[in-house]
């Protein structure tokens, strides 16, 4: 197998606690705090929906999930927290094991990209939390669609040049990162936070975070860096 040259990743939910920050911006006005997880789960189901309606900015996405989630939850945002998503993203921060594992992996000289369902002025203030500026950043912005729809790569192959074949891809979706990026040839490490089945989905390799990344990497066959 190629030796693999880039690692593609997914952002929020893989790099950025997206799911905290949801949490964090959102059980405030409820008032009967929900737990966190459970209202996170109920916001990632209403964003897949909103985004496979049609391409919209993802501050749209966020500001129209947050707000069908909220009513749904009997408690409508007042107009002024209309934003409160894409108000607050900029303060998510990154899994904490995050830094260390990019740096790593720079240091052995893989390329590192970012493919994103998000708008890039919002994810720019989210790779500066991670100590390391990617090679290549690919957003729904820059494509005009949201992930698992294939666009992201596409765009990621025609920047890059880089065949699937050299290429990893490392998410925390089975749905929106492990599914089609397998199927369009890519070898993956699926970061399982949450102990999901992974029946229908078989990634080539799953760990429970980033700690161990870069020696999984190492470990792939054909996988030494390539400096």
């Amino acid at each position: 197998m190629s030796t693999v040259e880039w690692i593609t990743f997914d952002c929020y939910g893989t790099l950025i606690d997206w799911e905290g920050g949801v949490a964090d911006a959102l059980v405030p006005l409820l008032p009967v705090p929900m737990e966190r997880r459970a209202l996170a789960a109920r916001y990632i189901a209403v964003e897949a929906e909103v985004e496979h309606e049609a391409y919209r900015p993802y501050r749209e996405v966020l500001t129209e999930a947050s707000a069908r989630l909220m009513r749904a939850l009997g408690h409508p945002l007042p107009p002024d927290r209309r934003q409160v998503l894409p108000e607050s993203l900029a303060r998510w921060a990154p899994f904490p094991e995050v830094p260390a594992a990019l740096e790593a992996l720079r240091r052995a000289g893989y390329r590192l990209a970012i493919l994103s369902n998000v708008d890039r002025d919002l994810l720019a203030t989210s790779t500066a939390r991670l100590r390391v500026t990617p090679d290549a950043v690919i957003t729904a912005e820059d494509c005009g669609s949201y992930k698992p729809a294939p666009g992201h790569w596409e765009r990621f192959r025609a920047e890059t040049g880089a065949a699937a074949a050299r290429t990893v891809h490392v998410g925390a979706s089975l749905y929106h990162d492990m599914a089609p990026a397998a199927a369009l040839g890519y070898r993956t490490v699926f970061i399982n936070r949450h102990g999901e089945p992974t029946h229908a989905v078989r990634p080539t390799r799953e760990l429970r975070d980033l700690s161990r990344l870069p020696e999984v990497i190492a470990a792939l066959p054909g996988a030494e860096s390539g400096t």
